[in-house]
């Protein structure tokens, strides 16, 4: 029961802070789920139904996606699903979340102390490089693409509605990469079948706060997932 009450209060909350920022579900699910499923099983589960959220989502934001940018993520990404998928297979999961965690820590204190960025077309290819090898690796698309958009001051809008356009293509992407090569289970489809109902009270109490978060609020609330999830990652890997 324990574990039910648990995976329930998970995929709520990760779905609320993905309809109300626009990322936020991978963070905040994927280290959680690896408390409760084996790393194939949270990675797909967290695949299915992130992009559940997005299909979701989509169509009422669509008209803020930078199609600019979307296409190069997407082409960059390319390399980036492979190598993630081989780094999946063959690297010590513990090893790669201890990176992972450094990785995001440093970055976000960058941000906090005003560390900008300026969007060019190599970092756009980049970025989406790194968000690919990310998802099929770890499920996780969404620190590179956060980390940059804040980096570069957009917009809550264009970060929510380009994020959401091109985890459409990724975690689709990705979660074909893991079942041909990594296989899938029973439990995988059971459990996101089960968490759909959760998912839809998410999206709803998402979609009001939204409305309500500042651009200033959600700078603060991106720096504290990110701290969060970059803690979590390294206490879990330590002790």
């Amino acid at each position: 029961m324990d574990a039910i009450v648990l995976f329930s209060i998970i995929i709520v909350a990760a779905s609320i802070l993905q309809t109300s920022t626009g990322f936020g579900f991978s963070i905040m699910a994927t280290p959680f789920l690896l408390l409760l499923f084996e790393p194939k099983e949270a990675i797909q589960i967290n695949l299915i139904l992130s992009l559940v959220i997005s299909l979701a989502l989509i169509r009422k934001v669509h008209q803020d996606v930078d199609m600019t940018i979307l296409k190069r993520f997407i082409i960059g990404s390319f390399s980036g699903l492979v190598l993630g998928i081989i780094i999946f297979l063959y690297v010590n999961t513990a090893q790669l979340k201890l990176v992972v965690s450094l990785v995001i820590l440093l970055l976000t204190f960058l941000l906090i102390l005003s560390f900008r960025v300026k969007q060019t077309k190599e970092r756009d290819f980049f970025v989406g490089g790194i968000s690919g090898a990310l998802t099929t690796s770890i499920g996780m698309p969404g620190p590179p693409l956060l980390l940059y958009f804040s980096g570069t001051g957009a917009s809550k809008e264009k970060i929510r509605a380009t994020t959401l356009a091109f985890y459409l293509f990724i975690y689709t992407a990705s979660l074909a990469v893991q079942i041909v090569f990594a296989g899938s289970s029973q439990t995988i489809w059971v459990s996101s079948a089960l968490a759909f109902p959760l998912v839809i009270i998410g999206l709803i109490v998402g979609q009001k706060l939204f409305v309500r978060v500042s651009q200033r609020l959600f700078r603060v609330f991106t720096y504290i997932i990110l701290l969060f999830t970059g803690f979590y990652l390294l206490l879990e890997r330590l002790i």
